[in-house]
C-alpha cells in the first residue's frame, strides 16, 4: 500500500489551534479585566517600570538569539556557495581546508595547503592573491594572519636533534634551522656572535644538496659539534670527516621537520613565542625583535 505524501507528512505538521475562543462571549464583559492581568497586558500602576523592563529584555534576548542564528546561518551558507564555486570552476585548486570573512566588508578568506591565502568575494566569482592591508592602522592583515598560522609550539620542539650553544645567562631562546652551505646562514652566525644572554638550539637542516648533508654529517658527528659548526661557519675551518659508524638519522628528521613547518629556506628563526622569522637578520633585529615581543 502506497500512502500519500501528505498522509506521511502529517505527523511533522504542528498541532492545529484551538477553535474555542479565550474568553466566551456570554462571559466577556465580566471576564475582560481578568484576561487582561493574565495575560499581563494590565498590571497594577506600581509596577509600570517592571513590566516595561521585563518584557523588552525578555524579547530583546529572543530577538538577539535569532539574530545571531540568522547570521550564523548566511555566513555558512555563503561558505558553501563560495567552495562549490571554486571547486567547479577551478578543479586543479588545492583542498580547501577554510572559508572564514576577512575584515574588509564583501571579502572571505581561502586557505589551502594549511598556509596559503586566496581572497574571494561571496559568490567565488573572484580569486585575488596578495596582501590584505589596513590603511588606517597600518597594518599588513594578510602577513600577520599568515604569522599565526605558521606559529610554531616552542615547547614541542624536538630538541634531542638538534645540538645547543649557550651564551651568557642563556635567559632568551632561539631555534634555528640552517643548512652548512648556506651563504645567507654563515652572515647571520657571524652576527649572532654579537648577541648575549642566549640559548641557542641549531637543527643542521641539510636541503640546499648531497654536499649539505656529508658536512652536516660530519658536524653532527664530532664530538664537540657546536664548536666544529661556529668553526666552519663563523671561522671558515675545515669540518672533520666523520667516522662511519655514528648515528645521523637526526638529520633526515630534520628535514621531515622542517617540512611539516613549511620551512623552505635557511637560515630560519623560531622563538619561544613561536613566532618565525624567514631568512638572516642582523644583530641589532634580533635584539628588537627579543624586545618588541618581551622574550
Amino acid at each position: 500500500m502506497v500512502r500519500s505524501a501528505s498522509h506521511e507528512l502529517t505527523a511533522y505538521l504542528p498541532a492545529k489551534p484551538s477553535k474555542e475562543p479565550l474568553i466566551r462571549p456570554s462571559t466577556f464583559p465580566q471576564n475582560f479585566e481578568a484576561y487582561l492581568r493574565r495575560t499581563r497586558c494590565l498590571q497594577p500602576l506600581a509596577q509600570p517600570f517592571a513590566l516595561g523592563l521585563d518584557f523588552v529584555m525578555t524579547h530583546f534576548s529572543r530577538l538577539l538569539g535569532i539574530t545571531t542564528l540568522l547570521t550564523g546561518m548566511l555566513v555558512h551558507a555563503d561558505e558553501a556557495a563560495i567552495r562549490k564555486s571554486l571547486t567547479e570552476r577551478l578543479p586543479q585548486i588545492p583542498a580547501i581546508d577554510e572559508i572564514t570573512k576577512s575584515p574588509m566588508a564583501g571579502l572571505y578568506e581561502v586557505r589551502v595547503n594549511g598556509t596559503d591565502i586566496f581572497y574571494t568575494d561571496g559568490d567565488g566569482n573572484f580569486l585575488l592573491q596578495g596582501n590584505l592591508i589596513d590603511t588606517r592602522a597600518r597594518r599588513n592583515l594578510t602577513e600577520e594572519r599568515i604569522e599565526k598560522l605558521t606559529a610554531i609550539n616552542f615547547d614541542n620542539l624536538p630538541l634531542k636533534d638538534a645540538f645547543t650553544i649557550v651564551r651568557g645567562n642563556g635567559k632568551r631562546k632561539l631555534a634555528v634551522f640552517e643548512d652548512p652551505n648556506c651563504g645567507y646562514c654563515k652572515r647571520f652566525e657571524r652576527d649572532l656572535q654579537k648577541v648575549d644572554n642566549i640559548t641557542i638550539h641549531m637543527f643542521l637542516y641539510p636541503i640546499l644538496g648531497a654536499d649539505s648533508g656529508e658536512k652536516s654529517k660530519n658536524i653532527w658527528c664530532t664530538k664537540d659539534r657546536g664548536k666544529t659548526w661556529q668553526d666552519w661557519m663563523v671561522r671558515d675551518q675545515a669540518i672533520p670527516t666523520a667516522s662511519g659508524n655514528c648515528d645521523a638519522s637526526a638529520l633526515a628528521r630534520n628535514v621531515e621537520q622542517g617540512k611539516k613547518f613549511r620551512i623552505t629556506g635557511t637560515p630560519t628563526l623560531i622563538f619561544s613565542d613561536g613566532s618565525r622569522v624567514p631568512g638572516a637578520i642582523n644583530a641589532a633585529q634580533l635584539e628588537e625583535h627579543f624586545i618588541k615581543n618581551k622574550l
